[in-house]
């Protein structure tokens, strides 16, 4: 049953405290979701049940490239799996510091590839924070490089700009997210990669030609500004993009589906349209 609380904002101000959290916890188990892992590539699919044929949702979990797991994410995709009525499929990549750019966006890539090999002919691509980072990157790598694009993206919270150069850090009542610290982030996935190479931070892609683009974003969250600026660059590109600011919500507000009625909006409308750019 849904509340009118909100543990993700209390998850983050934990974790702005150093206290123990259990982010795979803050959603609730999704109904009629069957799971089945996958060795190679790493992952798990999510059966809604009934599902769309012939469509897959590729979902690449957040957690600044340091944390975030398909444990920690399934709950969260597995409420959007049922929302959408598509199979999707939660992909594993490595962390930081043993894996940098461009590691995290190839294994991605390769899990895109998987997908369309073994007969998805529509598969969208939804990502949190750096899930949307790399949801993003694996875009505009499938247009550079010629594969079939992905019917659609949804960028939840997208981390863009990784020198975090936005306005919305001055003034957000974020609880833990600052300038510093998603700089240092941001440097520790890079490893001395150009903090401007379209593929590592693309806000600073050509948008030019990539699939319809769904954001939600928390107005409160520092990386508000991230989503804005995307979604101006793309909609001056042509992109059909479609961008949705929640009040009093901060980062990955999704997370919290099944216990606050914001999340499990978010999460029915990301599901909706998802579904709608999968329709034959």
């Amino acid at each position: 049953m849904t509340t009118t609380q909100d543990p993700n904002r209390a998850h983050w101000v934990a974790v702005a405290r150093d206290e123990p959290v259990d982010w795979g916890a803050l959603a609730t188990e999704p109904d009629g979701v069957d799971d089945a892992p996958v060795d190679d590539p790493a992952g798990l699919w999510l059966h809604p049940g009934d599902e769309l044929p012939g469509a897959a949702v590729l979902a690449v979990h957040g957690g600044g490239f340091v944390s975030g797991s398909v444990r920690t994410h399934r709950r969260m995709f597995g409420h959007l799996a049922r929302a959408s009525g598509v199979a999707t499929f939660v992909v594993e990549y490595g962390l930081v510091p043993g894996h940098v750019f461009p590691s995290q966006l190839g294994t991605v890539t390769a899990a895109y590839r998987w997908l369309l090999d073994g007969g998805a002919r529509r598969v969208a691509v939804a990502g949190d924070s750096c899930g949307a980072t790399l949801a993003l990157a694996l875009a505009v790598q499938a247009r550079d490089d010629g594969l079939p694009p992905p019917a659609s993206l949804l960028l939840m919270s997208a981390w863009t700009d990784l020198l975090a150069t936005g306005a919305s850090y001055d003034g957000a009542r974020d609880p833990f997210f600052t300038r510093p610290l998603v700089r240092g982030l941001g440097a520790g996935y890079l490893a001395g990669t150009d903090p401007h190479d379209p593929l590592a931070a693309p806000l600073h892609a050509d948008p030019g030609g990539l699939p319809p683009t769904y954001l939600q974003v928390g107005a409160d969250e520092a990386l508000l500004d991230d989503s804005r600026a995307l979604a101006r660059r793309m909609h001056d590109a042509g992109v059909d993009v479609r961008l949705e600011e929640f009040a009093g919500q901060v980062h990955s507000f999704q997370m919290a589906a099944g216990r606050t009625r914001v999340a499990d909006d978010a999460i029915g409308r990301a599901g909706r349209w998802l579904r709608s750019t999968l329709v034959p």
